[in-house]
C-alpha cells in the first residue's frame, strides 16, 4: 500500500523559509519521479515542482522558480521541498505526490501559511 506522509508545514513570515519533507513507503521509490503540488483555499491544485527518479533533473513552476528547491534521498525514501523567500500567495496545502508528469498517489498534505 502506497503511503506518502508530509511534514514540516507551519506558519512563516513573508521572506521566511520552511522545509517540507515527504516520507514514502509501500512502493519502489527509486523508480518513480516525485512532485509537490499545492492547493490554496478555493482554488484548484497547482503543480509546484518535480524531480526525476534518480534526482538528475528538477522542474519548477514559474511561480516558485528561484525560491524553492526540490531534492530526494533514495536511500531514505524521502523527497523534500526547501522553500525560501516565502510570499503570502504561497499559502496552501502542500501535497507530496508520486509521479513527475502525472501524479497518481497523493499524501494527506501539510499546511503552509505565510503571513505577518
Amino acid at each position: 500500500q502506497v503511503h506518502l506522509v508530509e511534514s514540516g508545514g507551519g506558519l512563516a513570515q513573508p521572506g521566511g523559509s520552511l522545509r517540507l519533507s515527504c516520507a514514502a513507503s509501500g512502493f519502489a521509490f527509486s523508480v518513480h519521479g516525485m512532485s509537490w503540488v499545492r492547493q490554496a483555499t478555493g482554488k484548484g491544485p497547482e503543480w509546484v515542482s518535480g524531480i526525476l527518479n534518480d534526482g538528475s533533473a528538477t522542474y519548477y513552476a514559474d511561480s516558485v522558480k528561484g525560491r524553492f528547491t526540490i531534492s530526494r534521498d533514495n536511500a531514505k525514501n524521502t523527497v523534500d521541498l526547501q522553500m525560501s523567500n516565502l510570499k503570502p500567495e504561497d499559502t496552501a496545502l502542500y501535497y507530496c505526490a508520486r509521479g513527475r508528469r502525472v501524479q497518481d498517489k497523493w499524501g494527506q498534505g501539510t499546511q503552509v501559511t505565510v503571513s505577518s
